[in-house]
């Protein structure tokens, strides 16, 4: 299978090891192996440390292991551990799906803009993929109208949808997604909904809406400790699904990384079973950013703007500078240490990322920093565009 480059990723790729204020990151700020033992009681610490240093580092359960797809089945309404798959983060179990369910022809309807691998691997299948798009003129919101009555067709076969959304943090709501379960039902279509943000609410913002698996048999969740947990490096995702489609999905994991590692299997387990203490985390750093973010674009508001997130920790921010926004994005990493990704990888120009999950002194840092790289490139010469 032949693909096209995942320019966001080859452009992190570039910098993110090197830049002091990360902040386009799409996760949570990271937590320590230390952070997650000190999770447990007091009192268990020792033997939950021991347990872990004394894991033998051999295969695990390819499937994921059995204490862990229980304790991620038993977050869904109706869900058994049959009906789970462990995967290496959310990007595998994308992967898989798409190669399983796809084939050369088929028509899929994708969000778009989006994480690119939901639109660049159904492309890569040979599948026909009318890209359902979020505009910035309706504040990024999903038009279910639009959908309905301009994207789907009788044959389509599977509907790729992102909630909290990647990258402008917009929202479906429960009746949105009971609508597109239904309009993907009526077609024998099945809708994947990427829930990689699940438990990130906005302090004070609506609530989220339930997984797309509770929905029925044609409802695929994609979930990942990357994320909400602020585990990425346990790199540790999961599919929940039919059996048959778990199944299926498993087969064909054989053929890539076989199982997930041993010792994350285990520190992912501790995680979720300690989820609430670290959503509590989560909501503490959000909530400060938010903040902070708000209090900086009401300050620099006649050189950029934001639409705030309503869910997850993503937003894209225009700016009026007439610079490309893959030149500003290098300026900004190479000269003010300052990660914010390129809205052009997105197919959004004069836009960048932006996320409110990085530790809060380093984002507020990071946002002193644009904006002094902002008026540098003023007194440079470069010009302003009209609003």
């Amino acid at each position: 299978m032949k693909i096209e480059t995942f320019a966001l990723e080859r452009w992190m790729t570039r910098w993110e090891m090197d830049v002091e204020y990360d902040i386009a990151e799409s996760g949570i700020y990271p937590m320590t192996t230390r952070e997650l033992l000190e999770l447990a009681p007091e009192g268990d610490r020792q033997a939950l440390l021991d347990g872990w240093l004394d894991t033998r580092l051999g295969y695990s359960e390819a499937r994921g292991s059995a204490a862990l797809r229980q304790e991620l089945a038993s977050t869904y309404a109706g869900v058994t551990p049959e009906q789970v798959l462990v995967t290496t983060g959310a990007i595998e179990a994308n992967y898989l799906l798409f190669n399983t369910l796809l084939e050369t022809g088929d028509h899929v309807v994708a969000v778009n803009p989006a994480y690119q691998q939901l639109n660049s691997v159904p492309k890569a299948i040979g599948a026909d993929v009318s890209l359902w798009r979020l505009r910035p003129e309706n504040d990024y919101q999903y038009d279910l109208d639009e959908l309905e009555r301009e994207l789907l067709r009788p044959e389509t076969k599977l509907i790729v949808v992102n909630t909290p959304h990647n990258p402008t943090g917009a929202m479906l709501t429960d009746a949105d997604l009971d609508r597109i379960y239904d309009l993907a039902a009526a077609r024998g279509a099945y809708v994947l909904c990427d829930e990689a943000y699940r438990w990130l609410d906005i302090p004070g913002g609506a609530p989220l809406a339930r997984p797309i698996r509770e929905r029925g048999p044609r409802g695929i969740s994609v979930g990942t400790f990357s994320k909400p947990f602020g585990l990425p490096g346990l790199r540790t995702g999961w599919i929940a699904a039919t059996e048959e489609i778990v199944q299926a999905c498993w087969s064909m994991r054989d053929y890539i990384t076989l199982s997930p590692g041993k010792l994350n299997d285990a520190l992912a387990l501790h995680a979720l079973q300690h989820r609430d203490q670290i959503t509590a985390r989560t909501r503490a750093i959000v909530q400060q950013n938010m903040a902070t973010a708000n209090a900086w674009f009401d300050e620099w508001g006649e050189l950029v703007a934001w639409t705030p997130p309503q869910g997850g920790l993503l937003a894209l921010m225009s700016y009026r500078l007439d610079i490309p926004s893959s030149e500003l994005a290098d300026r900004l990493a190479a000269n003010y240490s300052v990660m914010l990704a390129p809205g052009a990888a997105f197919g959004f120009e004069h836009h960048l990322r932006i996320g409110v999950g990085q530790r809060p002194d380093t984002f507020k840092t990071g946002l002193n920093q644009t904006a002094r790289c902002l008026t540098d490139l003023m007194r440079e010469g470069v010009g302003v565009r009209d609003a």
